[in-house]
């Protein structure tokens, strides 16, 4: 059942608008493909990038049908290299089913104006046919402008050329004195939690060192977009799975913008694995459906992983609190953003464990159709500004606002019911990425999904941690979700990697150099591997079709907003991405360039141990704004 709803992913920042709002959701119908190289200019590549200045925006969800489709190391270079990569617009049409093998069928954009990267004639290059065609531009009125969103917040000041004082602080202080260069490392060396690290915040602030309140009208829940979920009792049994959850404190299920959810894979002794998703609700609502009650081999761990859409998420409930459920949602009394756990290093230890005896054994990730290894959650060319998070939870949610699980027989009981998706890298990479390009993640029998089976969060990690060996994307301390006081913390961010299973930094590491070289891999990397994706990207469903019109420009703009957010730019780097926008600011067409780029810091913090508290950012205000 190809299903539409609009939702807030995560929130975006945008120049050009002062209110929220949200694009109806338009599949991309026909899209021509040129891939050509042309010489870039500084200001070229800078022109059409988002920036964090703009106001927030609601993302509309291009939502995966689960019944079996799809609906709606750098080469260093003597010269700068730009390669142009536009896509034409086309006339609109009715969303149509993409199958898993890569083909999305017909798509649609609106009609938009489109401005390639340079002036200078481009050179182009062989489409897939053998032939060469030039790149194509096209000149319209803009689209009608975006609905207003569910959820409106005041938008930051567009006289602030860089989205806080923090960061525009942080550029300054960057930018004076002697610096050096950053030597590549991915800071993937150290050994992984064996014991629970991080908390559940009783009296939580956001990463900015804010209060996050408690006690919220629907009204003031919509505009802070924080949220409490409380945890039902003994969560890790198959009771406490099939108790819903209860989203709370002013938050809705059917108000996109904040909508919970929760995702359980459980490990038995004998390496069998399945994913189950237990349910959430509004609070002082009932379910539309009881929820169906997995089964837990003896001896198995389970690991709960949750998700939302809103900009914090706090666990509340007996199950948070108590302690053989190993929850965490907090460094203290720091919230991590979206993100929290329930058991993670338990499940984890047990599974690297089976892995080392090859009793659990993590499929290979086969040869994308671009002849390179398949991607993982901890590929440059997947990472973003936050990267591994959120679930791959589905639920249907009729029209009095109840929620039920997204199995068959409920599916075919509400025949009109939305179904709900969480804006997430995981999902992004199963649902969107991997079928584009011919690959498939590690997924388990799920008796609460539509197929009856689906990847989760944790078997996406332990994917990535068994086949992703050179080139290790992880969390790093310039991630918004693991700022403290808006200062980067490495205590927080080893919380962040405890309960995803990552490599933690060392205490004394220097916060800056992670940051810095986390940005040049992203930014040397993932520009290369976009363009060898571009045409079969290009011609692929969008997963948020308000930030890109197919998954090519999406995947091109979320690098760019990555950008920006990460605060890249005060490492000596510049944007790669150049991003061509419609009247709704919606990606039409991206070019990149290629070229190396080397990171650098003041000299004066290069040192061991430095770092911890620099370049801090405004907690939240651009979470995301790809909304995955």
């Amino acid at each position: 059942m190809t299903t539409r709803h609009r939702s807030a992913w995560r929130r975006t920042v945008r120049r050009r608008r002062l209110a929220r709002g949200a694009v109806s959701v338009v599949v991309p119908v026909a899209v021509a493909v040129t891939v050509g190289v042309v010489l870039a200019a500084a200001s070229g590549r800078q022109a059409a990038s988002l920036s964090a200045t703009a106001c927030t925006q609601a993302a509309a969800y291009q939502i995966p049908d689960t019944s079996g489709s799809y609906a709606p190391d750098a080469a260093t270079t003597s010269a700068p290299a730009t390669t142009a990569a536009t896509s034409t617009p086309t006339a609109t049409s009715e969303p149509a089913t993409p199958d898993p093998s890569g083909s999305s069928g017909p798509a649609s954009t609106a009609p938009t104006a489109t401005s390639s990267a340079s002036s200078a004639p481009a050179p182009t290059a062989p489409d897939s046919s053998g032939s060469s065609a030039p790149t194509a531009t096209s000149s319209a009125s803009p689209a009608p402008a975006p609905a207003e969103s569910l959820a409106p917040s005041p938008c930051p000041s567009p006289t602030d050329p860089a989205g806080s004082p923090a960061a525009a602080a942080a550029a300054s202080a960057a930018s004076s004195g002697p610096r050096v260069p950053v030597a590549p490392n991915t800071f993937s060396n150290g050994a992984t939690a064996q014991w629970q690290l991080g908390d559940v915040a009783s009296v939580p602030v956001d990463g900015n060192g804010n209060l996050i309140s408690l006690n919220q009208t629907p009204e003031q829940a919509a505009s802070s977009m924080n949220c409490t979920l409380v945890v039902p009792g003994h969560p890790l049994t198959a009771a406490g799975l099939a108790t819903p959850y209860q989203l709370g404190d002013g938050c809705s299920e059917a108000n996109p913008n904040l909508q919970a959810f929760v995702e359980a894979t459980i490990l038995s002794p004998d390496g069998q694995v399945q994913v189950y998703n237990p349910l959430v609700i509004t609070q002082g609502t009932t379910p539309a459906a009881s929820p169906v009650r997995p089964r837990i081999p003896r001896g198995s761990q389970v690991i709960i992983d949750i998700g939302s859409n809103g900009t914090n998420l706090v666990l509340t409930g007996p199950g948070a609190q108590e302690r053989g459920s190993g929850c965490v949602d907090a460094l203290g009394q720091s919230v991590i953003g979206q993100v929290s756990a329930c058991n993670a290093v338990s499940f984890y230890k047990l599974a690297n464990l089976e892995i080392a005896r090859h009793i659990l054994r993590v499929p290979r990730l086969g040869t994308s159709l671009d002849g390179l290894s398949c991607e993982d959650t901890r590929n440059f060319a997947l990472v973003d500004q936050d990267p591994s998070d959120n679930t791959y939870t589905q639920y249907l949610l009729n029209g009095n606002g109840q929620t039920a699980q997204a199995t068959p027989a409920n599916r075919d009981a509400m025949g009109s019911a939305t179904i709900t998706f969480n804006g997430s890298d995981n999902g992004l990479l199963g649902y969107f990425v991997d079928p584009a390009n011919g690959c498939s993640p590690f997924e388990a029998p799920d008796s609460t999904s539509a197929n009856l089976f689906q990847s989760s969060q944790a078997l996406n990690e332990l994917s990535a941690r068994v086949n992703q060996r050179t080139q290790i994307g992880l969390i790093p301390p310039n991630d918004e979700m693991v700022l403290v006081g808006g200062n980067f913390s490495v205590a927080k961010t080893n919380v962040y990697r405890s309960i995803v299973d990552q490599p933690l930094l060392a205490q004394n590491a220097n916060a800056n150099l992670v940051a810095a070289a986390f940005c040049m891999n992203m930014v040397n990397i993932a520009p290369k591997h976009n363009l060898l994706d571009f045409a079969r990207d290009a011609s692929f469903t969008s997963p948020v079709p308000s930030v890109g019109d197919n998954l090519a420009t999406f995947m091109g703009n979320r690098l760019s907003m990555s950008f920006t957010n990460l605060a890249c730019n005060t490492f000596g780097l510049t944007d790669p991405v150049t991003v061509t926008l419609d009247g709704n600011d919606v990606a039409t067409a991206v070019s990149y360039n290629t070229a190396f780029q080397q990171a650098t810091i003041p000299a004066s913090q290069a040192g061991y141990g430095y770092g911890s508290s620099q370049y801090g950012r405004r907690h939240h205000m651009v979470q995301n704004p790809s909304g995955m």
